[in-house]
């Protein structure tokens, strides 16, 4: 069976089937969220919580929930050797992993089942997902990933949101050691600045993050780790692989405003 990338599939129709009933080994403790939304914790965790709009660092096994209990297994980032990276409160995944991963603390894992109101709704996701199939989810917190932020002089502009098409100039570096190492790319060197639509997922998740909430004519350097930029793999030949990158950015406008 092939596996399916959670962060692809977003978007439920609502068909209300709920949980009612339910008594299997997997559901001892359980804790309501809403109704068709439970969860347990097997271990909470010591690490900072995970809030609505964070972007963290998981692992995951997501298996179809039938007569009470695990079915198939339809996807498993442990089985890639690999945890997804991804912005929660941005619907690039369903909504039963937006509404029950917050709350949780990093280092720590959780199951959740999620009717398919919550899932993928009456349709499902063929041929891995059959339709009005509730999932069950185990979830693990690796990181949360954080961009270092310093204002390098305040603009006096309109904020920019999600959304938004906004202009940049940016010098980008590789960060060595807590200092700039090598440039890479410059939209000076070009004299146009870059314009992409803020949240949409058209640059590295760091400068989505990094300038939602900034000002016109604010000047910052944004700090952005591995996972949140080019990650393991690099952008080669100019950005290795786990490499840390620095920005000198200043956001020049904002389209309608």
């Amino acid at each position: 069976m092939r596996n399916v990338n959670l962060l692809m599939l977003a978007g439920v129709l609502i068909i209300g089937i709920g949980l009612a009933g339910c008594n299997s080994e997997e559901e001892v403790g359980l804790t309501e969220i809403t109704p068709g939304l439970s969860y347990v914790d097997s271990t909470l965790g010591q690490g900072p919580e995970v809030q609505a709009d964070d972007f963290i660092v998981a692992h995951y096994a997501g298996y179809i929930y039938e007569d009470g209990k695990k079915g198939d297994k339809f996807d498993s980032s442990y089985d890639r050797g690999e945890p997804i990276a991804f912005p929660l409160g941005r619907s690039m995944v369903i909504s039963g992993w937006e509404r029950g991963v917050p709350g949780m603390h990093v280092g720590g894992k959780r199951s959740l089942i999620i009717a398919p109101e919550y899932a993928y709704g009456e349709k499902g996701h063929p041929p891995v997902i059959p339709p009005a199939a509730t999932l069950f989810f185990d979830i693990e917190i690796e990181s949360i990933g954080t961009v270092d932020t310093e204002v390098l002089s305040e603009g006096s502009g309109p904020v920019a949101e999600l959304g938004d098409q906004i202009s940049v100039d940016y010098t980008g570096w590789v960060w060595e050691n807590g200092a700039k190492g090598e440039e890479f790319d410059s939209s000076l060197s070009r004299g146009v600045p870059y314009k992409f639509t803020l949240g949409a997922g058209m640059v590295i998740p760091g400068w989505d993050m990094g300038l939602e909430g900034m000002k016109v004519g604010t000047k910052a350097r944004l700090i952005i780790p591995p996972i949140m930029a080019y990650g393991k793999q690099g952008n080669p030949p100019k950005i290795p692989g786990n490499a840390t990158l620095c920005f000198d950015v200043e956001l020049v406008g904002i389209d309608g405003k």
